[in-house]
């Protein structure tokens, strides 16, 4: 199932046409779709796609020399191996003088590690010949910290030759649901606080089970492919993980705060830790939607920013040994379905942002966004703040079983009088997010009132928000 990355598409679609030799790099977490864009996007072109893998110098060049070959000669061919990685890329270079030809190195650093001099190689060849040819050079891989430093970095040879680089993040919401059509709307928020938007992840759902039992099959019972999933691409990601795991799971538990994390890890240079962490975007820094200056603010928290790392580190991780012994029911049971919905309460305002975003962008509300994140001063705090040049929107997003009641407008009004000194003039307007719909006293009041909207789950599932 190929979701959406219809923009994604139309990037690589444009470099593909522009006439000139093209070096666009594509880089991601693991399992978000990168190989899977970059096959469709192959489809009905003069392509070679070569996958790395772990191997030594010889052994990649040999089955690289088996793909080119099998494009550029046919398959009788293709046992021949070029001597050289220099003989190699000139070979393109020929192949692509007169005609578009494609070339995918997906896991390029794989290719960067067994054979070190690849990047300054791929750098002189493409200085000399490459540049004035036809070709269209990606290169893909899920490393992120690598792929910066050895083809985006300012101290790798590939530095500045690049046309255009595009990090792919996961789904987002309306996308992610396609995946469980069949779940009533507040199920596809669940599942979406749970599973995230990594494609990999979403095809494990399976749409006839129910969300508890596809949580139980999927990801809480042994030799599912999620149940040790998260151990396995942080091995990948990272050299020394016992402290990383500590931190995420301090994370994954609520302690947001710099002097939090240290106090529940016991690891005084976190901040070092934390810093790789957000380099892999595996973690986010964010401070109140008003900052102007974010990175020098005080009031920044942590956060993981995968739904899936953050279920994993609160469910699975810790409760391993049970887990390991049978006991997934038990897990499931006892701590996940009583929590999923305040897990879920998060997940839900992430949704919220992600409508307004597309509302205010698609013209549906009276004004553009500049910014949309949350609020928060000492032990205040507002779910989300829409910021126009000359606008502002605070709403409240309540993912409860009741109704939202005149106390919740009341609440959001009286903290506006600690957000209005920072919204620099702007007129406010409230509105309100509710899984459970509204009283009937409130939703008399927003008719009555112009600064008052109010918002269904369905509203927000359909992500057809109007004023």
């Amino acid at each position: 199932m190929f979701v959406n990355r219809v923009s994604e598409l139309e990037l690589l679609k444009k470099r593909y046409a522009s006439g000139k030799a093209e070096f666009f790099v594509l880089y991601g977490r693991r399992r978000v779709g990168k190989t899977e864009l970059l096959a469709r996007f192959c489809e009905d072109k003069r392509a070679i796609f070569f996958v790395s893998d772990l191997g030594s110098e010889i052994s990649l060049r040999t089955a690289l020399s088996a793909a080119v070959n099998t494009v550029l000669f046919g398959p009788n061919q293709m046992n021949a191996v070029y001597a050289t990685w220099e003989d190699l890329f000139h070979a393109l270079a020929q192949a692509a003088q007169n005609e578009r030809l494609v070339v995918v190195l997906d896991e390029f650093p794989y290719l960067a590690t067994a054979h070190p001099p690849l990047a300054t190689i791929l750098q002189r060849v493409w200085d000399q010949t490459l540049k004035n040819s036809q070709i269209m050079l990606i290169l893909c891989g899920s490393y992120i910290g690598m792929m910066e430093a050895t083809v985006l970095g300012y101290q790798s040879p590939l530095y500045g030759r690049r046309t255009a680089q595009y990090l792919l993040e996961p789904l987002q919401f309306q996308d992610a649901r396609l995946f469980f059509p069949s779940f009533d709307a507040a199920d596809q928020v669940r599942a979406y606080a749970v599973y995230g938007g990594t494609p990999a992840y979403l095809h494990t759902l399976q749409p006839h089970q129910s969300l508890s039992d596809n949580i139980l099959d999927g990801i809480l019972s042994r030799g599912s492919f999620l149940y040790d999933e998260v151990r396995f691409v942080l091995q990948q990601e990272l050299r020394e993980p016992r402290n990383y795991f500590a931190i995420l799971q301090a994370v994954a538990a609520g302690k947001t705060r710099l002097n939090e994390i240290k106090q529940a890890t016991g690891i005084e240079g976190a901040t070092a830790y934390l810093d790789t962490l957000q380099q892999l975007h595996l973690v986010e820094r964010t401070v109140p939607v008003t900052e102007s200056q974010p990175h020098k603010s005080r009031r920044g928290i942590y956060r993981l920013k995968d739904h899936y790392l953050r279920f994993w580190f609160r469910y699975v991780h810790p409760n391993r040994s049970q887990l390991e012994r049978g006991g997934a029911q038990i897990v499931l049971e006892n701590q996940v379905i009583p929590e999923i919905d305040h897990f879920s309460s998060l997940t839900f305002e992430e949704v919220c942002q992600q409508t307004f975003w597309q509302a205010g962008l698609s013209g549906k509300l009276p004004f553009v966004p500049t910014k949309v994140g949350s609020w928060w001063n000492a032990n205040e705090e507002v779910d989300l703040v829409i910021l126009g040049e000359k606008d502002a929107v605070l709403v409240e997003c309540k993912w409860t079983s009741k109704p939202a009641g005149m106390d919740i407008l009341a609440e959001l009004e009286r903290k506006s009088t600690l957000v209005r000194p920072e919204l620099e003039n702007r007129p406010i307007r409230f509105a309100l997010c509710s899984r459970s719909g509204y009283t009937p006293q409130l939703m008399k009041t927003a008719e009555a009132r112009t600064d008052v909207m109010l918002f269904e789950l369905a509203d927000l599932v359909r992500s057809e928000t109007q004023t």
